[in-house]
């Protein structure tokens, strides 16, 4: 195994530096993986630009797959109890701290740890190689780890944000509103919305709306599974949109919306989409995007709405994630398709510059 690695350390917005680092010892719970490839997702493009986290000096990376080269003594079995050895290729999830309120209380909504830890979001410290934008990566004791051995690189490569999209759909269903029949719209179509509809749409859902202002990811919505898509930029107002999209939905608005844009107009207007006695899943805000307001007797009382928001996701569901990346691939939804652009560690800025740009739909970097 190599005795260096290289990491490309984000020191400023805009700006990367490739370090070289010795790969670090491990203990009997740690191990080494030799990363094969990453996803760049919205939250890299938002530190890229301006650091809204404070995490620089930082080694971004959180969507990625590696090798196992080197692997404590006492691991030998993942996070799902399956046998794990080197040469494995495995995904994290979240770190837990074991000791707030939500780790303690509802071990099973881990998600809302107080302190929960990220590969890719850990501020530079004496380990160094910390996210996936590097040749090496330490995965710490107390980690959870899946083997994902049987799956291809891109399959790999989206499983972090396609949990993202299943645990949005598992806090839709807690609402009781989603079944074969019901009329669902996605507002978004970027990553998470189109990965939002593919599982929708693997789970048996139908009847799908699709809502963005760019044609392009429109139309790669209509291939998995949008029987209807809306550019709103095409509507001289809101108002004329609704009405639109209520002509294809009994003249009454969607049964049930999933949200998926960071833009507080956007999540305003989500409202209005819903018919009465209809459910919302809130699951476009992972940063701040600002206050909006809502006509709280029309477009919730009025309409008794059922509600629910969710945050990024949990270790229970990456097997299912794994299951609904399996079972797209063999229903023929062609998912793996939503990693548009691969582009070598040597060139990072570029990746960055192609999803902050939003060129593609899924950019990865991925090691030779």
């Amino acid at each position: 195994m190599a005795e260096m690695a290289t990491a490309a350390v984000l020191t400023a917005p805009g700006k990367f530096e490739f370090r070289q680092f010795p790969i670090p010892e491990i203990n009997d719970d740690e191990m080494i993986i030799k990363v094969q490839g990453c996803g760049v997702c919205g939250t890299d493009g938002h530190e890229y630009k301006r650091d809204p986290f404070g995490l620089c000096p930082v080694v971004l990376g959180h969507e990625g797959s590696g090798e196992i080269v080197k692997l404590g003594k006492n691991i030998t079995r993942d996070s799902a109890g399956v046998p794990l050895k080197v040469g494995d290729s495995i995904v994290t999830c979240i770190i837990p701290c074991g000791e707030c309120s939500a780790c303690k209380n509802t071990p099973a909504r881990t998600n809302l740890c107080e302190n929960c830890g990220v590969y890719g979001l850990f501020p530079d410290d004496e380990i160094h190689l910390n996210g996936y934008f590097a040749t090496h990566m330490k995965v710490r004791a107390n980690s959870t780890f899946f083997n994902v051995s049987d799956m291809t690189l891109d399959q790999r490569l989206l499983v972090e944000p396609a949990a993202v999209a299943v645990h949005a759909v598992e806090r839709a269903k807690s609402t009781g509103l989603l079944n074969f029949n019901t009329k669902v719209l996605v507002q978004g179509t970027g990553p998470i919305g189109l990965l939002v509809m593919s599982v929708l749409r693997t789970a048996g859902i139908e009847n799908i709306i699709a809502v963005d202002g760019n044609d392009n990811r429109l139309a790669i919505a209509e291939t998995l599974g949008a029987t209807h898509t809306f550019n709103f930029t095409k509507y001289a107002s809101f108002d004329e949109m609704l009405q639109a999209v209520k002509n294809v939905t009994d003249g009454l608005g969607a049964e049930f919306v999933f949200q998926c844009t960071g833009v507080a107009q956007a999540g305003a207007n989500a409202w209005k989409l819903i018919r009465r006695g209809g459910g919302l899943c809130e699951v476009g805000f992972f940063m701040d995007g600002g206050n909006c307001s809502i006509n709280h007797h029309f477009d919730l009382c009025n309409k008794e709405v059922t509600a629910v928001g969710s945050w990024v996701y949990t270790p229970q569901d990456y097997p299912i994630t794994f299951a609904f990346l399996k079972r797209a691939a063999g229903i023929g939804l062609p998912v793996e398709k939503l990693v548009t652009h691969h582009f070598p560690l040597s060139q990072i800025t570029e990746a960055l510059e192609t999803n902050v740009k939003m060129l593609g739909i899924k950019v990865a970097v991925v090691n030779e």
